[in-house]
């Protein structure tokens, strides 16, 4: 770039020198007459067009329409023939419904359980969904400490606290650590040691099947109670390398905000009933959920699988999330055999999901509007329809194909047929791929869909798994 921008700036003096030569030569001779204040000499004589009319944008938003045709089964099978055979995408199973009536429409062993990776984090959406209330938020708390001029820093759950200095960290909306030292300095207590206390957490920090070297590698950090932007080294990059040692690591950025040596921080436990300093509280569970599905963040989903766990009545561990998940969604009605999980993420490697269970979810969730809650002729149960309303936001929290979050750069450069009309969850780990989602079919009918690949590296398998979901976008399979 300085090269090419010397290159430039000579070649601009050489033209200002010509130019310069030229008219001063016309000028001795008497030929032109230069009026430096006429538009012509001051852009060069062109003709600056007057600037273009503004155009508003109408965007428009409707629903699929009520009256679109069922697809038959045999036409979306034989649409998607050419692309489900792909050799890339090595061990697959996968499933289609039509949202309107619940009813499968094509699907090729999707009772198999697979590694699902991140689109596990469906299951974990909508188990918060069904026992949390949208607007909870986590606190984190300083409180008095049992030694003189010393505070504890008590982690709720919340890994999103920012130390940027702005404000603006790597979660939106997310709880300031500026804040609480503010409030801390206003409270007038003298203060030399930090204790941080990260039991609202209990049992091991990494989960089974989880790879330590995804720490550095910024997929994870070792699950605490209090984390400052997820555990990223660098605050504002998503797969930053992260800390080992989360917690502490937070403890230490207060003491320097406060002024404090770093080195006077150690772990303890706030004393019973200890008096509260000052606090913070996070964005809003509604929020959290739409980063952690969009941007599919492992971290926020292990912390909100504790907060499903505190609400149950189960630890908040791996073992506690895990089974407070899978209890919610067995008491909703959904079929989870064949599911092994480890975690709340789908981080773990270990971890197994059928297809046709994370197809449902989503199924459950596309029905809750108006006329679409049942079949033509059908009646609506109640309770189906309280589920639906209560799962319908996991639809909007999806990324969406060429757009957003983990789907931005797919369907770009191929399969931009389904660009904007596929949203869908993304899971990705190095032998295995999915993608969970819906689509607006060429005859408006809503079709979900679960595709599962494993024993394939991601970047064969993706974009086998994106073709997939584009010939259900560009199928008029009625």
């Amino acid at each position: 770039m300085g090269g090419l921008a010397a290159r430039r700036r000579r070649r601009i003096w050489i033209g200002l020198g010509l130019t310069l030569i030229v008219v001063l030569g016309l000028a001795t001779a008497g030929l032109i007459v230069v009026k430096p204040w006429t538009p012509e000499f001051r852009h060069g004589g062109l003709t600056v067009a007057a600037p273009p009319a503004p155009v508003t944008a109408s965007p428009q938003i409707v629903p699929a329409p009520a009256t679109a045709p069922a697809p038959s089964q045999a036409a979306l099978a034989a649409a998607l023939a050419p692309v489900i055979g792909n050799p890339d995408l090595g061990a697959f199973t996968g499933i289609v419904t039509d949202a309107d009536t619940g009813a499968t429409v094509w699907s090729a062993d999707p009772g198999r359980p697979m590694i699902p990776s991140s689109t596990a984090k469906i299951l974990t959406t909508a188990a918060a969904l069904l026992v949390l209330p949208p607007d909870q938020r986590v606190v984190t708390k300083v409180v008095a400490g049992s030694a003189p001029n010393e505070l504890v820093l008590v982690g709720g759950g919340d890994p999103t606290i920012t130390a940027q200095p702005d404000g603006k960290g790597y979660y939106p909306n997310s709880a300031r650590l500026s804040d609480l030292v503010d409030r801390i300095r206003a409270a007038g207590r003298p203060v030399d040691t930090i204790v941080v206390d990260t039991s609202a957490f209990t049992g091991p920090t990494m989960a089974q099947g989880w790879d330590p070297i995804d720490i550095p590698d910024g997929s994870i950090a070792p699950i605490e109670s209090v984390m400052i932007d997820g555990g990223r080294v660098d605050p504002l990059v998503e797969y930053s390398p992260r800390t080992a040692d989360p917690a502490l690591d937070a403890g230490r950025r207060l003491a320097t905000e406060l002024g404090l040596d770093p080195g006077r921080v150690r772990l303890g436990s706030a004393a019973p009933g200890a008096a509260e300093v000052a606090s913070v509280r996070s964005a809003p569970l509604r929020d959290r959920l739409r980063d952690m599905m969009v941007h599919s963040d492992n971290v926020l989903a292990e912390t909100i699988g504790r907060e499903i766990a505190v609400a149950t009545g189960n630890a908040p561990s791996f073992a506690g999330a895990v089974t407070a998940i899978g209890a919610t969604l067995d008491k909703a009605g959904f079929d989870r055999a064949g599911a092994v999980m480890h975690d709340s993420s789908g981080l773990s490697v270990d971890d197994r999901l059928p297809a046709q269970l994370l197809d449902t979810v989503l199924a459950t969730a596309a029905r809750a509007e108006g006329e679409n809650v049942a079949a033509p002729g059908a009646v609506a149960k109640p309770e189906t329809d309280t589920l639906a309303a209560t799962l319908a936001p996991v639809l909007d929290d999806l990324p969406v194909a060429g757009a957003t979050g983990s789907l931005t750069s797919r369907y770009v450069d191929r399969n931009r047929e389904g660009a904007g009309w596929v949203r869908a969850k993304t899971g990705t780990l190095s032998v295995a791929s999915a993608l969970v989602g819906y689509v607006l079919d060429r005859d408006g009918r809503v079709l979900t869909f679960a595709l599962m690949s494993n024993d394939r590296p991601p970047e064969v398998s993706r974009p086998a798994l994106d073709a997939i979901a584009g010939t259900l976008r560009n199928c008029g399979c009625s």
